[in-house]
């Protein structure tokens, strides 16, 4: 059904559950390290295989970035509370259990507020809990890459008890006709707090991140919720959107159509924008948790957790705010480098001395067309905020202007050095030797008499062009306005 008709007749609830794998040396419960590409199964041990014998030990600092995940998110932390066993059988977990928590989460009933549209918004969080992450399957042959159809798996678990942190929504129902942008404005704003308390380094396409999406519709006026599905492990923030808009777009045709919403999970493909199924979540899995007999408890010092409460970082909703206003920007602008990811690098290239106007131009326009043209966000891109802060510095004491900074970039961009490199190596200073610009417009006016004739009798607009003919002349590099003043000047005529 069209996206506008669904939202006519039904109301959406939403429920985002967030895995985030924390930037620690080594896994959760082994000394293991975390690098991400290392070759398969290389980073593994008896703990990790799950040998007989062996045994876990918590990793303190999985423990201490969950809790501060947990103050950022406004969450109480538990003055008590321990791991379990989640049984299941699965080739990705060598235990056939996952140690995670269960009843008794480190974190919970928390909220984050997300700016949607000039709304805030403010999402429930229900627990932020600790576990570790399990094995990577990869199913081989077959036409979808699903364990469906494949010839054979195999199986590396060199991810296999990295640190995880899940973090989970209460449903998320008023959303209307905001709903999928209300999902994508969460799980973006989620991710620049992970940031900024450098906790992870966040990369959905690395899968250091990733949201399950839950969606249900109920008809307009019906006090009792749908059922829900649930899309596993999107991996980007536009694929948050187009899911959770996937998904309400297809509920409502079988509902419309009288049938009913199987609860199972589901899965995104990024090439379509919709979801196919995956299995079926009609009966609860009974996953026999229990308590994990190898851990004890954790019960954080009180004094410990107000310790990291004071030392938590300012948070970026309220740093845009301050930025807001130091920068003078209006909100719209401020938006745009949000929905850019440009903020922090704005903020970097001001700090290395540019203005904030002449940073936003730089990373907003050129840079944002490259980065764009390249499919590359712009922090991938082969420059640096100080790099940037130094053209701004060359244009403002007028070696560059726009033109010649363009070109700098764009070797800076290919490699070739730093600006000060570029600039040296491709001849891109302006003009500015008097005898050198004089002689340049000398013989732009004798090659076009008829427009100096025009600008001599009044017609000043004429100048335009004999300006053009000087920056043509200097390949763009003399002071279009230097040579403007010039050029009136040696036709006698002032404006």
């Amino acid at each position: 059904m069209p996206y506008d008709e669904a939202l006519e007749r039904f109301e959406p609830v939403l429920g985002l559950e967030t895995h985030v794998e924390l930037g620690t040396a080594s896994k959760m419960f082994c000394a293991c390290p975390t690098t991400f590409g290392a070759p398969p199964n290389t980073h593994v041990c008896p703990v990790c295989l799950a040998l007989p014998g062996s045994l876990p030990t918590a990793n303190a600092k999985a423990i201490e970035s969950t809790i501060r995940i947990g103050l950022a998110l406004n969450c109480s932390i538990a003055e008590w509370c321990r791991f379990a066993r989640k049984n299941y059988f699965y080739p990705d977990m060598p235990k056939n259990y996952q140690i995670s928590q269960y009843d008794e989460p480190l974190c919970f009933d928390g909220y984050l507020d997300v700016e949607v549209n000039g709304q805030t918004v403010r999402i429930e969080i229900e627990r932020v809990h600790l576990e570790e992450d399990t094995g990577k399957s990869t199913h081989m042959g077959g036409a979808t890459g699903r364990i469906h159809g494949a010839d054979y798996s195999i199986v590396d678990y060199n991810r296999a008890g990295i640190p995880l942190v899940e973090i989970v929504t209460k449903p998320i129902p008023g959303t209307d006709r905001l709903a999928p942008e209300v999902a994508r404005a969460y799980v973006t704003e989620l991710r620049e707090v992970m940031r900024s308390l450098g906790v992870s380094d966040v990369r959905m396409e690395e899968g250091s991140m990733r949201c399950d999406v839950n969606v249900s519709l109920m008809p307009r006026g019906a006090s009792e919720w749908g059922t829900r599905t649930e899309t596993k492990n999107v991996n980007s923030l536009r694929s948050v959107e187009r899911a959770v808009r996937s998904e309400i777009e297809r509920q409502a045709g079988i509902l419309a159509g009288g049938g009913r919403i199987v609860q199972e999970t589901r899965h995104f493909h990024e090439d379509t924008g919709t979801t196919t199924s995956g299995r079926s979540k009609e009966e609860a899995q009974d996953y026999r948790y229990f308590p994990e007999p190898d851990l004890v408890p954790i019960a954080p010092d009180f004094a410990w957790v107000a310790a990291l409460k004071t030392a938590l970082p300012e948070l970026p909703r309220l740093k845009r705010k301050r930025l807001q206003q130091e920068w003078g920007v209006s909100d719209l602008d401020m938006e745009a480098m949000h929905n850019a990811d440009a903020i922090d690098l704005v903020e970097a290239t001001v700090s290395a001395g540019a203005p904030p106007a002449d940073a936003r131009k730089w990373w907003m326009g050129e840079l944002a067309r490259r980065a764009n043209e390249a499919g590359v966000p712009l922090s991938a891109l082969r420059i640096t905020p100080d790099e940037i802060a130094r053209v701004c510095a060359m244009v403002a004491g007028g070696a560059l202007n726009d033109k010649l900074a363009r070109q700098v970039l764009e070797g800076v961009l290919n490699g070739e050095g730093s600006p000060d490199d570029v600039v040296a190596a491709r001849g891109l200073q302006i003009v500015n030797d008097e005898g050198e610009l004089s002689a340049i417009i000398d013989q732009v006016l004798a090659d076009n008499a008829d427009a100096a004739d025009k600008v001599r009798n009044g017609k000043i607009a004429a100048a335009g062009a004999l300006v053009g003919g000087v920056m043509k002349a200097s390949r763009g590099k003399a002071d279009a306005g230097r040579a403007r003043e010039l050029i009136l000047q040696k036709l006698g005529v002032s404006e």
